[in-house]
């Protein structure tokens, strides 16, 4: 078999871990794989007789400046002597939208950049009609697992769904394990927070670093809808952006534009009762709030924000930071496929990406 080449965009959490599974996958595998590029925001580790990178100690290897994106990453790529897997483990936009350029070339793309696929319809279908996915011709494949759910085998299922001639009804689920951990805090099915308000709450999830450095970034539930945005256009639905449907935001209109994450932080206790009477409200209803993301293909209709559920439902059980994914189909009817599990952190995630580069590689001859 010939060999692969790997070129690395992002070093950061992820991308650390992505290059730790890399280097064991490689070492095991039957196929050789040749990473030839690794870069980061400011520096990069390139390979320019495309002999491979050691992966064990790329970090401290010699460092160029970064190759410019997209004419020097693309020249560099595409005179490689093999076929080549671009990793994106950014969320640029910048770079996703030269995405067809590169599959043009037949270079392949494996990422979790849900910006790439979340952003308008007209960058989705640039995309994947510039690729091997739907049969054109020395394009290179493209795969992005881990845009929704991390690790988690959200879209392949999907995928296989409407594949095997399924139809897909709707979908509904906890698709961010920080709202995930948020809500699980401040309405427990116990209904005892130990009197935590949602400002201490969120406070608690930042300093564990389930949150974005600045919370705002999780609470105003865009990661949420671009999840939802992915989903519904895998089903059919031609959900312009992520944007284009309604999206209840939990970030204060008045904390909106407060400088500092600190800042809003110290503010969001003012609205602590807006909130408790949320909770409260679902309590004597004997059910709990949680923030899901859901699309109906039937109705043609997606939203993001806060539902109550029954204490005896798969959503209102779940734990910690878990994601939850329930597929209700024609073949599941109203007895959902569910996928549960881990579904944020720099080691599934990773996980995921890994996945999708083995998917590509069973594809390459």
């Amino acid at each position: 078999m010939s060999k692969v080449y790997v070129a690395i965009i992002g070093a950061g959490g992820v991308g650390k871990a992505f290059i730790s599974q890399l280097a064991q996958y490689a070492s095991t595998s039957r196929r050789p794989i040749s990473t030839i590029l690794i870069q980061r925001s400011s520096q990069a580790v390139v390979s320019k007789d495309y002999s491979p990178i050691d992966l064990a100690s790329w970090s401290s290897a010699p460092s160029t400046s970064p190759l410019s994106f997209p004419e020097e990453t693309h020249r560099f790529l595409a005179s490689c002597p093999g076929p080549v897997i671009l990793v994106d483990n950014t969320s640029s936009a910048a770079i996703a939208t030269h995405y067809a350029r590169f599959l043009t070339s037949g270079i392949s793309i494996v990422t979790p950049n849900k910006k790439a696929f979340s952003d308008s319809i007209e960058l989705w279908d640039t995309i994947y009609a510039a690729s091997a996915n739907n049969g054109h011709p020395g394009a290179g494949y493209i795969f992005h697992e881990a845009t929704v759910g991390a690790g988690l085998p959200v879209l392949s299922t999907l995928k296989e769904l409407l594949e095997t001639g399924d139809e897909v009804r709707r979908i509904e689920g906890v698709f961010s394990g920080t709202m995930s951990f948020l809500f699980n805090s401040f309405a427990p099915l116990s209904g005892d927070n130990g009197g935590k308000g949602f400002a201490e709450c969120v406070s608690e999830a930042r300093e564990l670093g389930y949150t974005e450095p600045d919370p705002r970034d999780d609470l105003n539930g865009l990661d949420v809808a671009r999840k939802l945005t992915i989903l519904a256009r895998m089903s059919g639905l031609r959900v312009k952006s992520a944007t284009s449907f309604p999206i209840q935001s939990l970030v204060p209109k008045s904390l909106e534009s407060v400088e500092t994450a600190e800042a809003f932080l110290e503010r969001l206790g003012q609205f602590d009762n807006d909130m408790k009477k949320v909770k409260e409200d679902a309590e004597r209803g004997g059910g709990v709030t949680r923030f899901v993301g859901a699309m109906n293909v039937e109705t043609n209709e997606v939203s993001v924000g806060l539902k109550t559920f029954d204490k005896g439902s798969a959503i209102a059980g779940l734990k910690g930071s878990d994601n939850i994914i329930s597929f209700y189909t024609k073949r599941y009817g109203e007895r959902a496929l569910i996928i549960q599990g881990a579904g944020a952190g720099a080691e599934v995630t990773a996980m995921g990406v890994l996945g999708d580069l083995i998917k590509v590689l069973q594809r390459l001859k």
